[in-house]
């Protein structure tokens, strides 16, 4: 919010949060993590809401791991990030960032969990997933400027699609999927 105040980000076809709600989605995210239960029942939820904050133009993909992973690592567990597929990661998060709380990452990730691997490894456990070395940072986008009414239909579309059940009862322009 500080750096990039106007700034839209995307990758691929994923719009990141507004500048304006980017603390509150990553908050969010630390505020679920560091509840044990829910990060143990809900570890796809919490990464979502920390990648759509996407708090950084770059490295936001090794830094959340590393959070996410400490998150993990206090709940009792661990995720072999080593035997996933990227690419199957990255459309799970995907369908997470655009329909929260519907367990399309937790689904993924579940069976990839084990018990922890401990603190002391826990960088290594990280380092050496496949996929984080910033070979792909290139893909991030810089949309323009926040304030350009395309960019604004585009954030009130994905606030909308955001909602949960219940508020979409409340607000009369949301549409289910």
């Amino acid at each position: 919010m500080q750096t990039a105040p106007d700034v839209a980000v995307s990758k691929g076809s994923v719009l990141f949060a507004h500048p304006k709600d980017t603390r509150a989605a990553v908050e969010y995210g630390l505020k679920l993590g560091s509840d044990e239960a829910t990060m143990v029942a809900r570890p796809g939820e919490v990464m979502g809401y920390l990648a759509f904050g996407h708090p950084f133009l770059d490295g936001n993909g090794r830094t959340i791991m590393v959070v996410h992973a400490e998150l993990a690592e206090r709940a009792g567990f661990s995720i072999e990030w080593a035997a996933t597929s990227k690419a199957a990661y990255l459309n799970a998060l995907t369908q997470e960032i655009e329909g929260p709380g519907a367990g399309h990452l937790d689904a993924y990730l579940k069976p990839f969990c084990r018990m922890p691997v401990g603190i002391e490894r826990l960088i290594d456990h990280v380092v050496n997933t496949r996929g984080l070395d910033g070979s792909d940072a290139g893909q991030n986008r810089v949309l323009g400027n926040v304030h350009d009414s395309n960019l604004q239909a585009l954030y009130e579309a994905q606030r909308l699609q955001r909602l949960r059940p219940q508020e979409r009862e409340r607000n009369p322009g949301a549409r289910e999927r």
